[in-house]
C-alpha cells in the first residue's frame, strides 16, 4: 500500500504547491487523479462553449487505458516535479 500512501500524500501536497502550475500541468494533474481514482473516462464529451469541461474531459480521455497504479505513480512524480 506504499503507492496509495504516496498518492494520498501527493494529493494533499498538490494543494500547497509553491507556484500555480501551468494550465497544461493542471490538466495533467486532474487527468491523472481521475484515472487513478475512477479509471477510464465515461460519458459524453461536453459540447457547446464549456471549454474548461471540454479540456478536462479530453485530458482525462487521453489517459484511457492507463492502469490506476501507473496513474498514481505518474501523479506522485508530477507533484514532486512541481514542488521543485
Amino acid at each position: 500500500m506504499a503507492l496509495l500512501d504516496d498518492f494520498n500524500l501527493a494529493v494533499s501536497q498538490s494543494k500547497e504547491l509553491p507556484a500555480r502550475p501551468s494550465n497544461e500541468d493542471l490538466l495533467n494533474l486532474y487527468a491523472l487523479f481521475k484515472q487513478a481514482t475512477e479509471g477510464d473516462v465515461s460519458g459524453e464529451r461536453p459540447g457547446g462553449f464549456d471549454f474548461k469541461a471540454i479540456a478536462k474531459f479530453d485530458a482525462w480521455s487521453d489517459k484511457k487505458g492507463v492502469s490506476k497504479e501507473t496513474a498514481m505513480a505518474d501523479y506522485v512524480s508530477l507533484v514532486a516535479k512541481l514542488k521543485g
